[in-house]
């Protein structure tokens, strides 16, 4: 199938950008491919949303009904000194980026089906359902198009009779938006070198759910944000939220930096912790969990983000790292950076160009809003690795606050987040308390709610690059951290008859990424699964 120009993911990036593409010009034919079996059904954020962007898309988004209810009302910040201590920060002390007026506690999920309505009301074709599987090339080496997944083939590689080949879209141009560590644009990102001279990137691990709640303890409006325990007491830095949508409903969540070096830290545990301290367990007590999902967050910055443009098409939003962890929000620049590369796209186009390097795209992203916003803060995420979440906050509130970003230098965090796993032997273990079923729960039953499934007979996607790397290296040295960094239960090691196995449950993946790029000698390959397949998130 022939197309002007094909999306990879049906993300706000993706959305934005073939929005815009229609806008400009409604000749331009635009297809997105989404390997969710809907559009918002692998979409995992916060998310506090800052409307910059939509504003520039959609001036009129309150009268189309975009699902923006909740403004928000209020930030409380706090320092967790232990599992019953807290300290509020005046916000005259929090850094400026971490004030959310004018911004709304949304469902991104939910916003991407909004934005997906607007698109297909432009004339934007949408498959989801669909894995773009393969990255395909012209001779010249530019890129062609991609290939989505064959269907029906069983684990045996066979096909079964439900067997369905993959599609070949070609395009113009195509544009890689599949948020944090796509594994297309990974490909791309080695193939044409884009990461030379960068930083390495750098993730986060965020785990979420929704909460019903007693509506006399309900604040609708109000943001809450915290930092120290309980990753503090591994030394493994990050931060909690707790937001208060519509509907007597709260988001908690933990967002763990998987820059950790004790391979005893359970991201999941330490979430399930984060809930019984009294600053968040006094909302939660007496509702129910209604939702849980996991996703990776890419917070490199700048100093990380690889070139965005090579032959044939460019990564956008999250597959190239363009969220602002100082704000802890990136969905507002990830949509910029899609509206952005439809503009270069489009002259591109109206030139009767095609698969050629988008080059004016870098210069047209420098002077952008986004890309200033980034520079402003790109201090911020080396500061908190350097100096730990409350001294790398508080030379953020000069950086940010006092000098607008300006101070003469630009901090580098040159380690790989996979590379700083120190041997287990010399790591204090983590006695994680049992789930009690009421604030907390185990793994199993979380990812039951997260409605997350796969076709059982087919190629695993969770691919090892040699298969006695988990059993004869990972486990000696580091005791196998895949049991622990994966919030699924998909990776476990077995003893049976006096021998151990490592087996890896793929039908429990809900398509984080995060043993894609924690594994400390990168053996995990996350290759994508049919479409259709993983989470089923109704408005995460």
């Amino acid at each position: 199938m022939e197309y002007d120009v094909v999306i990879v993911g049906a993300g706000p990036a993706g959305l934005a950008a073939a929005c815009r593409l229609r806008q400009i010009n409604e000749d331009i034919s635009v297809c997105v491919v989404e390997k969710g079996s809907e559009v918002g059904a692998h979409i995992l954020s916060g998310a506090v949303f800052e409307p910059t962007a939509l504003n520039e898309l959609f001036p009129d988004w309150k009268d189309r009904g975009a699902p923006l209810e909740t403004a928000v009302e209020g930030d409380d910040i706090y320092v967790l000194g232990s599992a019953e201590k807290a300290t509020r920060i005046p916000n005259m002390l929090v850094p400026s980026t971490m004030h959310n007026e004018g911004n709304y506690i949304i469902s991104l999920g939910n916003l991407c089906r909004w934005l997906a309505e607007q698109a297909e009301n432009l004339g934007v074709e949408i498959f989801p359902g669909f894995a773009a599987a393969e990255v395909l090339y012209n001779e010249d080496g530019s890129v062609k198009g991609i290939a989505t997944g064959d269907m029906g083939v069983g684990a045996n590689g066979e096909h079964k009779d439900a067997y369905m080949q993959g599609m070949e879209l070609h395009g113009k141009y195509t544009l890689f938006a599949e948020g944090c560590r796509g594994h297309l644009g990974k490909q791309l990102i080695a193939k044409y070198t884009l990461d030379a001279g960068r930083d390495p990137q750098h993730y986060g691990i965020g785990i979420k759910e929704i909460w019903k709640i007693d509506g006399a303890k309900h604040k609708q409006g109000l943001v809450v944000h915290t930092a120290g325990w309980p990753l503090k007491e591994s030394g493994t830095h990050g931060g909690g939220f707790l937001y208060h949508l519509e509907d007597d409903q709260v988001v908690v969540g933990l967002i763990t930096d998987l820059s950790y070096s004790n391979p005893h830290v359970s991201p999941f545990d330490e979430f399930q912790r984060y809930k019984h301290h009294p600053v968040i367990k006094q909302y939660l007590e007496g509702g129910q969990r209604v939702a849980y999902g996991a996703r990776a967050i890419t917070k490199g910055g700048l100093q990380s983000q690889p070139k965005m443009t090579f032959p044939g098409g460019l990564l956008i939003g999250d597959d190239a790292g363009t969220l602002n962890f100082a704000k802890i929000k990136g969905n507002h620049t990830a949509m910029k950076s899609g509206m952005l590369a439809a503009e270069s796209v489009a002259e591109a186009l109206a030139g009767e160009r095609a698969n050629d390097e988008l080059t004016d795209y870098s210069e047209r992203y420098k002077n952008s809003w986004a890309w200033k916003e980034l520079y402003m803060q790109r201090n911020f995420g080396p500061a908190q690795h350097k100096w730990g979440n409350i001294l790398g906050s508080a030379y953020a509130f000069i950086d940010i606050n006092l000098f607008k970003g300006k101070l003469p230098w630009t901090l580098n965090d040159g380690k790989a987040d996979h590379a700083q796993l120190r041997p287990a032997a010399d790591c204090a273990k983590i006695d994680y308390p049992k789930p009690d079923g009421v604030l907390s729960f185990d793994k199993l039953s979380s990812v039951f709610i997260s409605n997350t499934n796969h076709e059982e007979d087919q190629p695993c996607h969770l691919t090892l690059k040699d298969d006695d790397v988990p059993l004869n290296h990972n486990l000696p040295i580091y005791d196998e951290p895949a049991q622990r960094y994966c919030p699924a239960g998909v990776y476990e090691v077995i003893e049976e008859a006096g021998s151990k196995r490592f087996q890896i449950n793929a039908q429990n993946c809900v398509h984080c990424k995060t043993c894609d790029i924690k594994d400390p000698t990168q053996n995990i390959v996350w290759i994508a699964p049919e479409g259709g397949g993983g989470p089923n998130y109704p408005n995460m």
